[in-house]
Order: structure tokens, then sequence, then C-alpha cells
């Protein structure tokens, strides 16, 4: 309890991220108070914890704003960092971390709490990875602060949705035979996400005395090569065969695992190097101040069990995919009454639905991942492809949850940018595109009472190329959208009919011919007088 009586206030940054999801919950559960700082507070509004924790604007670069979301805080949790955000990603991490680190001083918080990466014992700070070197570096400035700091520093994170999970679950479930790169024998010591998140809620109660760093990891050392035959043997999968070779380098490997994996090499390559060097936990000193307990930290094979399990039930809280892909735009909708003006090209469609507006939002809601685009799934697939060989993320992502979406979901290359259940959903493209696009989905009701599915596919082109893509791929519009607006509205009415299962898998898989209903394909300029 604080002075005035008052529940603890902790301040929680990156809670649209995968640790950060999962943390807030973990805090409210524990009889803390939360305020979380993002850049758009609307991406969290839909986790089953925002009603219970307060959101405020702002970012960990900007001194104004970080001040506002330290005011009377207890506990700062500083969960982000700017990784993929270009090559001067260390710069804008140093400078975060020294303003974050300055106003919790200025606010009076009495804790920062950092998630770090563990780092290997004996290697000069140079030679480790970009990734892994300015995780250390940011650790140093929170414990040089005048704020008592706990910097924890985890390798492997494993847990249904984690970037490292799935990376080892994917290589290991989609190649039996396996060439690998000479790291898969570099030992690591992974650790579950739910012993993560038990230290980072132990660390608010630390005593003030405390300012240092834990290692923290499971009570497994492990190579890579073991971890994914142990993911094997877990999944019930066939004993996988795996030849290293030393010729891979970081860069090649980040592609190979790109390629194979829904992580895509803008991230697997931090994830990779810093699987060149050992690291391996010194000390477990974090137990002194958060007893682990009968069974805790939880044994590898049981944290691969527990996130498997979590899978399959469709149960995933967040996924390395929460956080927005670096570089994936931010710019305001075109319907914003800020939109600057230029060109917006538009193809939009309008088809009667023969069933409830119901039955139209289950098939709107469920598409994507699993479920495919209701049209040609060749073009889907091609143009994903496309995207991961520029370095984009691909199809690959799919979805969180196989029936539900909320605001900063990701579905596939795309991400959910608003939703209004029963009537909207509208996506934003993160595919490497020249220019800015979205996808909206509307169910409606006519003058009538008939249900009617509306759809439109907006472009903001940057640049002549824009303008030169648009026209290039708009002869295919009629397979792709006019094809996904016709099998949706055919997929709701089976599903009204109860003829989903059978009906709706061939809907997917044919191509988009015949008629497509009602048919808008034009360049619209705007301006502020017309938003």
């Amino acid at each position: 309890m604080t002075t005035d009586g008052q529940r603890p206030l902790c301040l929680v940054t990156g809670a649209s991220g995968y640790i950060g999801g999962r943390l807030v919950p973990e805090l409210l559960d524990a009889g803390y108070r939360v305020r979380c700082l993002a850049r758009s507070p609307g991406k969290l509004r839909d986790h089953p914890w925002a009603g219970d924790a307060e959101t405020v604007r702002g970012d960990v670069t900007d001194p104004e704003s970080v001040a506002a979301a330290l005011r009377g805080v207890d506990v700062a949790y500083y969960l982000v960092h700017a990784l993929g955000s270009g090559p001067a990603f260390e710069d804008t991490d140093r400078e975060a971390a020294r303003v974050f680190a300055g106003q919790a001083h200025t606010a009076g918080v009495r804790r920062i709490v950092y998630l770090g990466g563990l780092t290997p014992h004996g290697v000069p700070e140079r030679e480790l990875s970009p990734h892994l070197r300015s995780r250390a570096e940011v650790g140093r400035i929170f414990l040089r602060s005048p704020v008592p700091a706990a910097v924890l520093r985890a390798a492997v994170v494993i847990g249904s949705g984690s970037a490292s999970f799935e990376m080892l679950r994917y290589l290991t479930e989609r190649l039996p035979v396996m060439v690998t790169p000479s790291w898969v024998h570099t030992r690591t010591q992974p650790i579950a996400v739910r012993d993560v998140l038990r230290y980072l809620v132990g660390s608010a109660s630390l005593p003030d005395d405390v300012d240092r760093a834990f290692d923290i990891g499971g009570p497994d050392v492990l190579t890579y090569r073991e971890m994914m035959l142990g993911y094997a043997a877990v999944a019930g999968l066939r004993r996988r065969f795996i030849v290293p070779v030393p010729v891979l380098t970081p860069r090649l490997s980040s592609h190979w695992v790109g390629l194979v994996t829904p992580v895509p090499a803008s991230l697997a390559r931090p994830l990779t190097e810093s699987l060149r060097h050992e690291v391996v936990c010194r000390e477990h000193d974090i137990a002194r101040h958060v007893p682990d307990g009968p069974g805790r930290p939880l044994p590898f094979d049981e944290a691969l069990s527990l996130a498997l399990r979590r899978v399959r039930e469709a149960q995933v809280a967040t996924r390395w995919s929460s956080a927005s892909v670096p570089g994936a735009p931010s710019d305001p909708l075109p319907t914003d009454p800020d939109w600057a003006g230029g060109s917006l090209y538009q193809d939009e469609r309008e088809r009667p639905v023969d069933a409830s507006r119901e039955a139209l939002w289950k098939v709107v809601e469920g598409i994507g991942g699993e479920n495919g685009w209701y049209s040609s799934p060749l073009a889907w697939a091609v143009r994903g492809w496309l995207d991961r060989f520029v370095g984009g993320v691909g199809l690959r992502r799919g979805r969180r949850d196989t029936q539900h979406l909320r605001v900063g979901d990701s579905l596939d290359f795309w991400r959910v940018e608003e939703i209004e259940p029963g009537r909207l959903l509208r996506l934003r493209a993160e595919m490497r595109l020249p220019g800015l696009a979205w996808l909206e989905m509307y169910t409606e009701t006519d003058e009538q009472g008939r249900t009617r599915y509306r759809q439109r596919a907006l472009f903001h082109p940057r640049g002549l190329l824009g303008h030169a893509y648009w026209w290039s791929v708009a002869p295919f519009h009629a397979v792709v959208f006019g094809g996904m607006a016709r099998n949706i509205a055919r997929a709701a009415a089976g599903e009204a009919g109860g003829r989903r299962g059978g009906r709706a898998g061939r809907i997917r898989r044919d191509g988009a011919a015949g008629t497509t209903g009602r048919r808008r394909t034009r360049p619209h300029h705007r301006t502020r007088s017309d938003t």
C-alpha cells in the first residue's frame, strides 16, 4: 500500500506487445492499479482487461508524455525497444531509456522494472549482436539512474504466441529433415512465459535497496537442436534429423527462418544472432525475493506442453505479432479529419446476402488465417510470397483467435485497425507497398430490411511508383476483390442454412469468375474540406 492508503500504481509500457499484454492482467490480479502508456490507446480497448486499467497516450521518446504518464506511479515497467525501426535503433533505444529514467526520477517513482536479454559470459560487448548490445546498454542506463531498478535478463521465452516458440514450432513441424546453421549447437537456457510474468510481478515489491540485474531462466540448459528434438517429442512428431552446416551467416539464417516460419526475417535476424553465443544464467538470486515454489520454474517440456495446449484450444492471449510491425504505416486513415489530401484509389463492391446480419458478420470476423480470404487462394499466396521475398511479413502470421478479432490483432499481412461488432471490420495493410492500403468490410441492412455486404479496398499511393502499382494490379481486382465479395455472401448464406461445413470450404477454394455485384474502381482526390 502507498502512504495514502491506495493500492500501488504500476505503469506498463509496451502493453500492446507480447509480454506487456500478458503482464497487465497479472498485475491487476495481484492487487495493483495499472496505467498503460501507448502511442495508440485504441489498440488496447478490446483486451479483456481494458476496463480495469487506465490508458494514456504517449511515446517513450517524448519527455512530456512520459512525465504525464509517470505522475503518481510507484513502479514503472519498461517493456519497449526500437528493434527494427532502422539502422539507428540503438540510438533510439538509448535516448528513450534516458528519457524514461530521468522522468521517473523527477516523478518520484519508487522502482523501474526492465526485461532485457541474457548476455553471454566473457564475450566483449562489441562482439554481441546489435539486439543484445542495445538491451544490455538500456539495462545499464536504468541501473545507473537514481531510481532503484530491477533488470531481468532472459534468453528464449517459451509460451504460446512468443516469437521464439513459433520459430521453434514451425521449424520442427515443417522440416522433418533440416540443414541448419551451426548455432543449433549453442547452449541456451529457455524460460516459460509464466515464470517471466511471475518474476516481473514479484519485482514490483522488491525492497528499496535492491538495485541490480537478475538472470532468469528455467531449470534446463539445452542446445537449439535439443529444443527442436524436445518439441518433436512433446508434439508427438517423428524424430527430426538435423544436419548443421557452418556456412549459414546470421543474415542467411534469418532469411531461411523467414521462409519456413511466420516470423519475418527482420525479427528472425536478431533472434538468430542472439544464438551465436552461449547464454546461460550465472545466478538465480531472484529466487531470494520471488520464491519459486514446488515445480517452478517450469521445465522446458512442461512449458512446451502448456504452450501447445493453448494453441490447440485457441486461447492465445497475445502473440509476438501483437506489437506493430516496425516500419508499418501509422498515418491517419483517409476518413480522418486531419488527412492531408492527395489521391485515394477505391475498389468498392456490394452484394445482397440471403442471410441475417449475424450470420454474415460471423463470416466476416472469421476471415483470414486458416479460414482463407474467400477468393483465389493462389493470388493471395503469390502476394504473400512476394511480400516475404522483399522482407515483409507475408501471410503466415495467421490469426490470434480462430473466431474473434480485436483492435490491434495481426491478421496475416493486415492489422485490425477498427472493429464495430456486427457492422464494420477495417484492416490496415502491413505488407510492403508503395503507399498505404486498407480493406473495409461492412454488414448492413437496406431500406427493405434485407442484409447487404459492402466491401471497400482503399489505396493511397506514394509517388509515381504508387500510382503505377495500383494500375498494374487493378486488372486482378475482379478475381480477388470481386470473388471475395461473392464468396463471403455465399458463405454467409451457407452459415444461415446450416451448410457451412462443406460449402464454405468449396467457396474458399474456387475462383472468382461470374458476377461480382456492384463495382466501383476510381481515383478519388481528397482535401481537408471534403473529409
